[in-house]
């Protein structure tokens, strides 16, 4: 049982680092520095969708960490 969240723990942190780095390129220190101004901007369609999906695979993520340590 606790080599099934393993496995599946790090399936889910694979795809928490996929959804993290598909999100909103060009947007880290360029910002800093005069970059774009529309900060405030509201998301739309796949980059909605995306950013919600990243917060529930964190949350599934967080839950099977809780789980393996207190199951093993």
């Amino acid at each position: 049982m606790s080599q099934t969240f393993k496995i599946i723990q790090i399936i889910l942190a694979v795809l928490l680092i996929a959804s993290v780095l598909l999100q909103q390129r060009g947007s880290g220190l360029g910002l800093a520095f005069g970059g774009e101004g529309n900060v405030y901007r509201s998301k739309r369609g796949l980059e909605k969708l995306l950013h919600f999906a990243t917060i529930i695979i964190a949350v599934l993520f967080c839950g099977i960490a809780l789980t393996t340590v207190f199951v093993s």
